[in-house]
């Protein structure tokens, strides 16, 4: 990371390179010089970029404390651009002037985590540096670094349940932070408690839609939205319809192109990468609609419950996914008291017919209140089926545009507020995960939307069903509870 003489390309200020800089409130002073000079020691040299990504992580209030030390630091940063260099010789640099500092580093998955221990262990063994290391393990599962002031950083892996049971940890970096969700995040952050100026970095790229980034992407909008004081944000990244194969594109989202990361690195990238991975890991650029979930996760998750209601009335819904797709069965649980239980039955492909949801529904309608059905694909035919099957008209119901859009509304106000449950379902809670608004009519009214190429059918079933369980005045002569 040495530049040559002539090298003028890392010359930009970060204020000049970033996309979004945002700076947390407060700053008087920075940490950063004394740990530049460190590793200036060691014979590294930042460009001006990163000299600049310095001043901000370490960036200080007038009390001493880290100045993003409640809300942290994120960065959305292109592949092969410097960030773990940058954050790495920070780590280091820190550790060597600081007694007794604990880091964790933590990545999703165990290659990324044991090719970044093996980045900074190579460095840690350099001439200048290897004199301040006591030991590193490099047994798997229990990498450190550790130096002779006790300053230790420990790194691992996420899908491996890395993170549990440590405390007093001062700074924790959340490396592949667009694969974060709020679940993770809650079981490590905190270890950093009972820290007295603790700092906590999210690092990586934007995510895919399927990814479980409400962590990292809660971040950004709360940042953008200029809602998030007490934290920093710094995001690279190419003009949202950049054309990939743009130089001036490559240059604007990457400042360590060309004279740090090649032609040739980066037309390698985009070859392995694929169009639309590229755009993300390879440009920064954020999929604005996939990135703006309709529901919030932990909002979701915090709803879970072990076992349905008792005596409660049972409502179905059925969806015929809106691109002719899947088609999706769920049911809806309304208990003398409390919130309406939702569960997703079935999910199959439109391919599969309507037979099998008549197989299903026909013997349980005379216990049912309600079952709506909405889908141009298949639900007329279904309503045949099922009135063929002798379910009383009174039962079937096929919701108007206002109906669904009513459904939609209450559906995720009732989470919001606590007002429904459901029991963990991977499929559903996917689902839920990826689902962004689509808009209905001119008046504010919405649907769920999945990204191109998926289906959100199971969760506007339950939909459907809630809505359903919520509104309905029928009350059928039996009660039933198991909808499975």
């Amino acid at each position: 990371m040495v530049p040559s003489p002539q090298t003028k390309h890392g010359d930009r200020k970060l204020s000049e390179v970033a996309k979004h800089l945002i700076l947390p409130e407060g700053i008087v002073s920075t940490g950063w010089p004394a740990v530049r000079d460190r590793c200036g020691e060691w014979g590294v040299v930042f460009d001006r970029w990163q000299d600049g990504m310095g001043r901000v992580i370490l960036s200080k209030r007038d009390s001493g404390l880290f100045a993003a030390g409640v809300g942290g630091v994120g960065m959305s940063i292109p592949r092969q651009t410097g960030k773990t260099f940058t954050v790495g010789m920070i780590i280091l640099g820190l550790c060597s002037l600081s007694e007794e500092l604990t880091v964790l580093w933590t990545s999703h998955h165990s290659k990324t985590t044991t090719k970044t221990f093996e980045s900074l262990q190579g460095m840690a063994q350099l001439k200048n540096v290897a004199p301040l290391v006591r030991q590193v393990r490099t047994g798997n599962g229990n990498q450190q670094i550790i130096f002779r002031n006790g300053s230790r950083i420990i790194f691992g892996a996420r899908e491996q349940g890395f993170g549990r049971g440590f405390d007093d940890v001062d700074i924790e970096i959340f490396d592949e932070a667009q694969i974060l969700s709020e679940q993770a995040l809650s079981d490590m952050v905190p270890a950093a408690n009972v820290s007295t100026n603790p700092l906590i970095i999210f690092m990586g790229t934007p995510p895919r839609p399927s990814d479980p980034s409400e962590a990292f992407a809660n971040r950004r909008a709360e940042a953008l939205a200029g809602d998030a004081p007490d934290a920093a944000w710094i995001e690279f990244g190419a003009d949202e319809h950049a054309d990939p194969t743009s130089r001036a594109q490559w240059r604007k989202a990457n400042p360590s192109f060309p004279h740090r990361t090649s032609e040739t690195s980066i037309l390698r990238m985009m070859k392995m990468l694929g169009p639309e991975s590229f755009k993300r890991e390879g440009l920064g650029i954020w999929d604005e609609t996939a990135s703006a979930r309709a529901i919030p996760a932990e909002g979701w998750r915090v709803l879970t419950v072990k076992e349905p209601p008792a005596d409660a009335i049972q409502s179905f819904g059925i969806k015929f996914a809106i691109d002719g797709s899947a088609v999706a069965l769920a049911g809806a649980l309304k208990p003398k008291d409390g919130p309406i239980h939702v569960e997703g039955i079935e999910q199959r492909s439109a391919a599969d017919g309507i037979e099998w949801l008549a197989d299903y529904l026909v013997p349980l309608w005379r216990d049912a209140a309600q079952i709506v059905i909405d889908g141009k694909s298949g639900a007329g035919a279904l309503v045949d089926a099922l009135r063929r099957g002798g379910v009383a008209a009174k039962v079937i119901l096929t919701p108007s545009v206002a109906d669904v859009i009513t459904a939609h509304s209450l559906t995720l106000e009732a989470i919001k507020t606590g007002g429904l449950s459901h029991l963990a379902d991977p499929e559903l809670d996917r689902q839920v995960r990826i689902a962004t608004k689509r808009k209905i009519g001119a008046a504010g009214g919405f649907g769920w939307q999945a990204p191109e190429g998926d289906t959100v059918a199971l969760l506007d079933a339950i939909t459907l069903a809630h809505w359903a369980a919520l509104t309905t005045k029928r009350h059928p002569g039996r009660k039933a509870v198991a909808l499975a």
